[in-house]
């Protein structure tokens, strides 16, 4: 008799525990959740950035991440020259830019 109550209780209690899939499962939606949350629109983010940089023309008005403005004077590989006033010309990393003001010959 003892081992039949005690075989009936081992069976309770092993299924009252959950399957390994589902103690997976909340972790699975949670890194679901914060993908969608943060990760995606952070590349989203970083993928415009990157074709904003390289679709910067020489004459285009920018802003730099440090709020200087100025006119891109020359481009090269990692850093552009941006022409602040008349005597003043800066060299920055094309990570700097934070936006495009004006482009090149577009119409006031």
């Amino acid at each position: 008799m003892l081992s039949v109550l005690v075989s009936v209780a081992y069976a309770a209690q092993e299924a009252a525990r959950p399957s390994g899939w589902m103690q997976i499962i909340p972790l699975i939606l949670i890194f679901v959740v914060f993908w969608f949350i943060l990760i995606w629109p952070q590349q989203r983010r970083q993928k415009q950035h990157r074709k904003m940089i390289e679709s910067l023309k020489k004459g285009d008005r920018i802003v730099t991440i440090g709020g200087i403005y100025g006119t891109v004077t020359y481009i090269g590989e990692n850093t552009i020259f941006i022409k602040v006033d008349e005597n003043t010309k800066l060299e920055i990393s094309k990570g700097a830019v934070a936006s495009i003001v004006e482009r090149k010959g577009a119409e006031k």
